[in-house]
This record gives structure tokens, C-alpha cells and sequence, in this order.
């Protein structure tokens, strides 16, 4: 039994190959589709949460062997929708409530969603996931010569030993490995890929001649019931290639690093909170709705001119409280003129947030609101909190 388990692998590499000659019956090759689908979303989630390629190295041979799958389905598929039983029902249950799912009624629309879906996944993710495995391959194995004279260096030095040595030796071997299997496993996902448009030209044009020859109806009646089974015979196929595709792309491009992609991701865009404030700026400039903006750095203010203005002791008052004029200015159409000369009270239906961003400046909105009194609103950039005044 042990040894039976050991090599589970390689007896379902077998099954697989058998999908290609043996029937499947219906009830098994739903419960085979629904695994597929949920396989490639783990292997995404897995490419997702490394922190470097190397901790998936299993990749490229589990790239083949899904793809083997996926073909294999595929062909038992094929054979559930050209196989006429007489029941009125084309393929599988699965396949048929995706057809159902992604045409609503209307085959032309589930055809041309169903081919932008191949397209994006055939021109964009195949395609870039292919180029970007065999540039790493190249740079990788330019750089194993660099590599192994610093891991020599360092070793003449004294600055590791032996044994270190020859771990990272190890791991530069496997990297040139792992990076060289991959350039060749882009070239199965993008031969899956040709493959499935192929099969879905056999499914609808064969099921569309074995309906008519079998009286299943008249032409349009053929052409719907054949036409719904193959756009759901190519999307459970499909669904999973692209998430694999997806995948194949994420852990070629992946950078070594101390956490998940998932980390990174937060991280580095926390560490530039300019350019999450300039975009939610274009995002205000393109609302439908008349709004104020204006952001001023905090400098040098005369006590007169503080005074004089908004009568306040600190140059951080005095940009709030131009800040919060010219803003409600440019809202109004005003003139900033006037709202700078007094500033009047909020007035029914308008709003003001005075948002907190870098130190050393003064930034603020103003915009229509639906409450029934003027409000003013502080929001923390990079913060959850807001406070109401």
C-alpha cells in the first residue's frame, strides 16, 4: 500500500492517458471538471504566496501533467457531446449550466465572450508568459558563471564555508534548471491553448452535422443545443488553461523576496502614498459634480497676514484656513477673491474634507452633500479614521 502511494503520481499520470481511449461516464466527468477547475486555482494561490520560483519546483512537471489532464478531459467531453443517446441532453450537466451560464439566451454573445476569453489568454497571457520564461532562462544561465566566481570569492575569503559553498552552488543549479524547464513548459500551455480552439471547432461543426443526421431538430434547434454544450465544454476547459497561464506567468516573473506577492504588494504601495494621492486627485477632477480643490505648502506667513486673514498664531492654521477658502471658491465660482476677503459659513447641502497628507502641507475638497447642514470631515491619508465636525 506505501509503495502504491509513492508512486500515486505516476499511476494518475497513466489514468490520464487513459481518458484518451477509455469512455467516462457523465456523473465521473463532472466531479473530473469540477477538480480541474478547483486544481488550477490552488497551483494560482501557491504561485501567489511564494516568496521565490524555486519553492515550486514542481512546476514545469505539474504544468505537463495538468495540461495532459485538461486534454485528456477534453477528448472525454468531445465524446459526451457528439455522442447522440436519443435524450434531447448534449454533454454533461456541468458543461451544460456553463453554456447556459455564459450565453443567457444568446448563443452569438456567449460565442464572442467565449472567444475574447481564448484571445486574452492565447495573445496576452500565453504569449507574455512565454517570452518572459525564455528571457530568465537566458539571463539565468548568462549569470551562473558571475555567480559561481562570487560563491568563490566569498569561500577564499573565509566569509562562508565549505558547506555553504556548496548549498549555494546547489541552488544556482537549480535555478538555471527550474528557469531552463520553464522555457520549454510555455511552449505546452501555448500548444494547449491552439489546441482548445480546435476542439471547439470539432465539437460545434461535428455536433451540428450528428444532430441533423439524427433528427434532433431543425437547423437552428441543432445549432443552439450543439452551440451551448461546445462554449460550455470550452469555458470549463478554458477557465482552468487561463488560470494556469496565469499562473505560469506569475512564478516566471516572480523576484526573489522575503514574503508572499500578497506582502509585497501591500508594502510597496503604502511605502508611495504621493501617488495614491494623485490619483484620487484625477479621480476628483473627472467626477460630474463641481468640486474645490487646492493643496498649499505650509511656508513662511507674516503674523500680520495671519492675522489680518484668519486670525490665527500658526502658519499651519493660517494654509487650513486658505486651503478651506479657495476650495470652496472653486466650488462655488465665487471668486476666490471674495471667499479669501470672509469666509462664510457652510451652507445646506455643502461638504468639506480636510485631508491630512504629507508633513509640511495643506490639502482640502469640497463638494456637494445630500445632509441636511454643512459638514466638515478630517481624513487621515494612509488611515482609516474620520472625524466629523
Amino acid at each position: 500500500m506505501r509503495r502504491i502511494f509513492q508512486n500515486s503520481i505516476a499511476l494518475m499520470v497513466v489514468v490520464i492517458v487513459m481518458f484518451l481511449i477509455i469512455p467516462v461516464h457523465e456523473s465521473l466527468l463532472d466531479i473530473l471538471i469540477i477538480i480541474n477547475i478547483s486544481l488550477s486555482i490552488v497551483i494560482l494561490m501557491v504561485t501567489m504566496t511564494i516568496s521565490e520560483a524555486l519553492e515550486f519546483s514542481i512546476f514545469p512537471s505539474l504544468l505537463l501533467i495538468t495540461t495532459l489532464f485538461r486534454l485528456g478531459l477534453n477528448v472525454s467531453t468531445t465524446r459526451s457531446i457528439l455522442r447522440y443517446d436519443g435524450s434531447g441532453e448534449v454533454g454533461t450537466a456541468v458543461i451544460r449550466t456553463f453554456g447556459q451560464l455564459i450565453t443567457q439566451g444568446n448563443i452569438v454573445l456567449g460565442i464572442i465572450i467565449f472567444f475574447i476569453i481564448v484571445l486574452v489568454q492565447f495573445i496576452v497571457i500565453t504569449k507574455g508568459a512565454e517570452r518572459v520564461a525564455e528571457v530568465a532562462a537566458r539571463f539565468t544561465l548568462d549569470a551562473m558563471p558571475g555567480k559561481q566566481m562570487a560563491i568563490d570569492a566569498d569561500l577564499s575569503s573565509g566569509l562562508i564555508n565549505e558547506q555553504q559553498a556548496r548549498e549555494r552552488r546547489g541552488k544556482i543549479q537549480r535555478e538555471a534548471d527550474f528557469y531552463g524547464a520553464m522555457d520549454g513548459a510555455t511552449k505546452i500551455v501555448k500548444g494547449d491553448a491552439t489546441m482548445s480552439l480546435i476542439i471547439t471547432a470539432i465539437n460545434l461543426i461535428g455536433g451540428i452535422i450528428i444532430g441533423s443526421m439524427n433528427g434532433v431538430g431543425d437547423l437552428g434547434t441543432v445549432a443552439q443545443t450543439y452551440s451551448i454544450a461546445t462554449i460550455g465544454d470550452g469555458l470549463v476547459s478554458q477557465i482552468p488553461s487561463l488560470m494556469i497561464s496565469t499562473a505560469t506567468g506569475m512564478i516566471v516573473t516572480r523576484s526573489v523576496s522575503d514574503g508572499s506577492l500578497n506582502t509585497d504588494v501591500i508594502e510597496q504601495f503604502a511605502r508611495q502614498p504621493r501617488a495614491i494621492l494623485t490619483a484620487g486627485a484625477v479621480l476628483v477632477g473627472l467626477s460630474d459634480e463641481p468640486l474645490g480643490v487646492d493643496i498649499e505648502h505650509i511656508r513662511p506667513v507674516s503674523q500680520r497676514a495671519m492675522r489680518r486673514l484668519a486670525d490665527v498664531d500658526t502658519r499651519e492654521d493660517f494654509f487650513r484656513s486658505w486651503v478651506r477658502r479657495e476650495a470652496r471658491a472653486k466650488r462655488s465660482g465665487d471668486g476666490v477673491g471674495t471667499m479669501i476677503r470672509e469666509e462664510t459659513p457652510l451652507r445646506y447641502g455643502e461638504l468639506y474634507y480636510e485631508i491630512e497628507t504629507f508633513p509640511g502641507y495643506a490639502a482640502g475638497v469640497a463638494s456637494g452633500s445630500a445632509e441636511k447642514s454643512g459638514t466638515v470631515r478630517r481624513l487621515v491619508l494612509g488611515g482609516a479614521s474620520e472625524e466629523e465636525t
